[in-house]
């Protein structure tokens, strides 16, 4: 009698377990907002510092570059460097601030010893994939658009203002990208034990990649050695680029649907890498 009236005054379900369904969506909320305040408690380092070295880029590429001798020709179309420049740095920026976004996160909580407090709640595999990969796509796009509406300020004010060909173009590979770079970011930081390890991936496989993918020159230009289209074929971030480019001035140096299709594979496979790694709990379980 007494214990079914203390009961009643606590409440049914003050000492129960609280149902969620099939998926947390309070916890999956609560770690993506955790995720993007992190980076937005900083906005100046995380968001508004990288344009200052893209703009950098734009300025002296633009001017080693100047002249129409040095315009590439791509499709048989000759574009303006002024054109085929800005979309690979907008792009660069995208893919080096999601990448950057979840490895930190993960990375800072295992050498902390706060990862428990992301492994403890009642969050899957699926949803912890859900929320980090999200969480470095939202920086990725966010310094992306930025990065874009400062170049398109620049580049108007310049006499040489953005044309845009296709917007499906540009949100596919620019949404694809960041989550790629993002499922990425998330692999290193759980593999990762130290911020060297982490230094080294970023440093030896992103960059390099990045470099070599097409950002700064067109990889069919004349004058090349013979092996950088061949390189460049096997570069996933080529094809992220090139297929970015062609949303803003309509040729490409690639297929675009066999940009586009490889992309989806890239997304797809690197998202499952990641969800199976947190469900095995790879490096982040003692």
């Amino acid at each position: 009698m007494s214990e079914a009236l203390t009961k009643s005054a606590a409440g049914p379900d003050t000492l129960g377990v609280r149902p969620f369904g099939r998926v947390n969506w309070i916890g999956l909320w609560t770690l993506y907002r955790k995720e993007v305040q992190r980076f937005m408690k900083v906005a100046f380092q995380t968001v508004f510092a990288p344009i200052i070295t893209t703009l950098l880029y734009l300025t002296v590429f633009l001017v080693a570059f100047s002249g129409s001798d040095r315009n590439p020709v791509m499709a048989g179309q000759v574009v303006a460097y002024a054109a085929f420049l800005p979309p690979g740095l907008i792009m660069m920026a995208i893919l080096s601030n999601a990448f950057q976004n979840s490895s930190s996160s993960l990375i800072i909580a295992k050498v902390q010893g706060t990862v428990v407090d992301v492994l403890m709640p009642p969050l899957s595999a699926a949803e912890l994939t859900v929320a980090f990969v999200a969480g470095a796509a939202t920086r990725g796009l966010l310094v992306g658009l930025v990065t874009a509406l400062t170049i398109a300020g620049f580049m108007a004010f310049t006499h040489s203002p953005f044309q845009i060909q296709s917007i499906a173009a540009i949100l596919y590979f620019s949404i694809a990208a960041s989550l790629i770079l993002g499922a990425v970011g998330a692999i290193a930081g759980m593999w990762a034990e130290k911020f060297d390890q982490l230094a080294l991936i970023s440093n030896f496989v992103i960059t390099p990649l990045t470099f070599l993918s097409g950002t700064f020159y067109s990889v069919n230009k004349e004058g090349l050695p013979d092996w950088v289209p061949g390189v460049s074929a096997f570069n996933p971030l080529f094809y992220l680029i090139d297929g970015f480019r062609y949303g803003f001035i309509g040729v490409s140096d690639a297929p675009v649907m066999r940009g586009a299709l490889i992309s989806l594979v890239l997304t797809v496979g690197l998202i499952f890498i990641t969800y199976r790694l947190f469900r095995s709990g790879y490096k982040l379980k003692a």
